[in-house]
């Protein structure tokens, strides 16, 4: 990449985009990219209604430590960590379930979820399943006394309180409640044992002491967004699987480096108990994680399974397209600076109605990385063995290191680097693709590379939205057509790069993007706790989520969390009537990890103050009169 763009002002680089704009006209609007510095949408104002979309009136900013949703609506606390999956123990507030208990309950941190309704294969909207994944853990509030005194025993809790949720749910009257106890009700662990399929199952680079055959991991970890398929089965993805594992031999290898593998981890600790996340001994085992791994909620003796054919990163979701011929496409984003927006396009088409089928749809097709050319179009570049440069001089001897290594077949093959890639979501009625960067504070900064059309700003400390249509309106096609769709940020920023171009309330940090059938955006936003309400973001308040009119581009809030939280993963009934959405983390911390001599330090959400702790939730929304969520 040329480095001429670093001496780009922020209004060139848009205008390179905006002089494409006839090559998007029908559908990806333009308009308004130029508006930095205009005057401000809205402001810490809800929005005024304008859009035909967009039915309800917004709220405004909140640091309360509550959950505000807008007038007529209710949200109630259905599944919080914690809770029974069926007829298992209670949670206890002083933190003292044991590990046999946290199996049997909500794990921590709830995400990415989907809603599968039952009877399988049917669209009712009053009973099904409900997938939830728990992507992490705060051990000073999992266990009495947090992380003092160390022990083989919370290092398992610990592991229990990550994976999936799988939960029986029915609608009686106006409410939600979970059936227990339920035939359907597990959890997917870090222990359970899964599968490996595709390309790279078997490789010797997935092989060891515990597994020589490459062939069965043990659990799931960081299970951040999610996805689902059209035969009725959840797609989980793992996210920073990375923070798990140390290595302190001195010696990190390239393919751990490349990964984000180090010294330190993130301070779980696992390995002091768990041999198999020191790298330096098990240098294979971190291999074994960072993949899509597909799971049937409907039958839980059937093992989940890592489709290794979609590639091994930092997963933030995998969002669906299918292809005139019934082939299915999902849309992956790699969750870190600088990483890549990928896509796989199976071989072959899915059979309707029959998961046993298609047990292998994911274990053969193409991989691909998306490159965003400065005219407005792109194109995937295959990522395949013999193609893109991915040969054996590179290291790359066949499909199975392209998988467990496409990080480094991305690099060679000249993708994009963006600013932190998380969730897509596909227009129900366009097909066209949304993916929101989160932010990037080093984009521009020493070595790292300038802005670029794609990713406009520099120090990107609030994010924006990208969107591309197919060539064709084909999801399988190699060629696209781009622009962005948005750009986060404060109107009253001193800095013209830092005001964004929202038309109506005010955000930043995007990370959960999701499309309901009527066609509206939803915006769901992660502003790390260590930053929240403080300098570039003072003023904003806590964690939101928007929606947004794809064809005006108004954007309006419409609910914010409790202190502390993330606001991330949702799903909604067919009828639209019903939306689970998911409270990641209330009450945490700038460190991440809560002092357990004062757990609720800066959150008591969802229990108040009768309860022991903050605990994540699913939340349901309904209207109060029973309408459409959102018109």
């Amino acid at each position: 990449m040329s480095n001429t763009s670093s001496n780009r002002t922020f209004h060139d680089v848009l205008q390179i985009r905006l002089s494409r704009r006839s090559l998007l006209a029908g559908g990806l609007v333009t308009a308004g990219l130029g508006l930095v510095g205009a005057a401000r949408f809205g402001g810490l104002r809800p929005a005024a209604a304008q859009s035909p979309l967009l039915g309800f009136t917004g709220v405004p900013v909140s640091s309360a430590d509550s959950l505000v949703v807008p007038r007529g609506y209710v949200a109630r606390a259905l599944y919080a960590w914690g809770d029974p999956i069926s007829d298992g123990p209670a949670f206890k507030p002083d933190a003292s379930n044991t590990v046999a208990d946290q199996l049997g309950q909500a794990g921590m941190h709830h995400d990415g979820m989907h809603f599968f309704p039952l009877p399988a294969g049917q669209a009712g909207s009053s009973h099904g399943l409900l997938a939830v994944n728990h992507e992490y853990t705060d051990d000073g509030l999992l266990h009495p006394g947090g992380m003092d005194a160390w022990s083989a025993d919370k290092v398992r809790k610990s592991q229990a309180a990550h994976g999936v949720s799988v939960i029986e749910v029915r609608l009686d009257g106006d409410q939600w409640s979970v059936v227990r106890p339920s035939r359907y009700a597990r959890r997917i662990t870090a222990a359970t044992p899964i599968g490996f399929g595709g390309p790279a199952a078997g490789h010797a680079w997935l092989q060891t002491a515990a597994d020589p055959t490459g062939r069965t991991a043990l659990g799931t970890i960081n299970n951040c967004a999610s996805g689902y398929t059209p035969w009725g089965t959840y797609l989980t993805c793992e996210e920073n699987f990375n923070a798990y594992f140390v290595n302190r031999s001195g010696g990190l290898p390239a393919l751990q480096q490349r990964y984000g593998l180090n010294d330190r981890g993130f301070g779980y600790r696992w390995h002091e108990f768990d041999a198999r996340f020191d790298a330096a001994l098990h240098p294979n085992e971190p291999n074994r994680f960072g993949w899509v791994v597909e799971i049937d909620p409907f039958d839980p003796a059937r093992q989940p399974v890592k489709r290794t054919a979609m590639g091994r990163f930092k997963h933030e979701g995998a969002a669906l397209a299918v292809t005139s011929d019934r082939r299915v496409v999902f849309y992956m984003g790699d969750d870190e600076r600088f990483e890549y927006i990928y896509k796989f396009v199976s071989r072959d088409p899915y059979v309707p109605g029959d998961r046993a089928a298609n047990a292998g749809v994911l274990d053969r097709g193409t991989l691909y990385v998306a490159r965003f050319n400065p005219d407005g179009t792109g194109e995937w570049l295959e990522l395949a063995h013999g193609n893109s440069g991915l040969d054996a001089g590179a290291g790359f001897p066949g499909q199975a290191e392209v998988c467990v290594n496409t990080r480094r077949a991305a690099d060679i093959a000249g993708a994009t680097k963006m600013d932190r890639p998380e969730w897509v979501a596909v227009h129900p009625k366009t097909g066209e693709a949304y993916c929101a960067l989160t932010n990037n504070a080093n984009r521009g900064k020493g070595p790292n590379p300038a802005p670029d059309p794609a990713n406009p700003r520099a120090e990107n400390v609030f994010g924006h939205i990208i969107r591309w249509r197919e060539r064709g309106a084909d999801p399988a096609a190699t060629r696209f057509e781009w622009d962005v769709f948005l750009l986060a940020g404060d109107p009253a920023s001193a800095s013209e790069g830092k005001r964004g171009n929202v038309k109506g309330d005010l955000f930043g940090s995007p990370d959960g993007l999701w499309f309901d059938g009527r066609g509206v955006l939803w915006i769901q936003t992660d502003v790390s706790t260590s930053v929240l309400n403080q300098g570039d973001y003072a003023g904003m308040g806590n964690n939101q989520m928007l929606a947004a009119d794809p064809a005006t581009r108004e954007v309006r809030r419409f609910l914010t969390g409790p202190r502390g939280c993330e606001i991330t993963g949702v799903a909604a009934t067919s009828d639209g009537r019903s939306l689970f959405v998911n409270i990641q983390h209330p009450g945490e911390t700038a460190s991440e990890r809560s002092n357990p001599a004062n757990p609720k330090a800066v959150s008591a959400w969802p229990d108040g103050a009768d309860g022991g702790r903050p605990r994540s939730a699913t939340v349901v929304i309904r209207r109060v009169d029973g309408g459409v969520i959102g018109t």
